[in-house]
């Protein structure tokens, strides 16, 4: 079931802006997003939430034409072991 993921300033979300079943976290300079963290309400794991919002996040990367630096340790574990995100992850 996938559920619609909404954006603000450095951040894409599913859920209620204040209180998110699920958030993503990133800085964007001029050709780099650094994903800072993901999180998950406890609630909400295990329904793939999390890797919605990478895969949002790698589409938004590719549409900008950014690289991702995955500071993250899920985000870079989902971009590491999905070859075809590969492209967006920075060297």
């Amino acid at each position: 079931m996938e559920q619609e993921i909404q954006q603000k300033q450095g951040t894409f979300y599913i859920g209620e802006e204040k209180d998110p079943k699920a958030q993503l976290l990133f800085d964007e300079d001029e050709n780099t997003m650094v994903i800072t963290s993901t999180f998950v309400a406890p609630s909400e794991r295990e329904q793939g939430l999390g890797g919605e919002l990478i895969d949002y996040a790698v589409n938004y990367a590719r549409k900008h034409k950014l690289k991702i630096d995955p500071v993250c340790s899920f985000a870079r574990e989902v971009i590491e072991n999905t070859p075809e995100y590969q492209v967006v992850l920075k060297a």
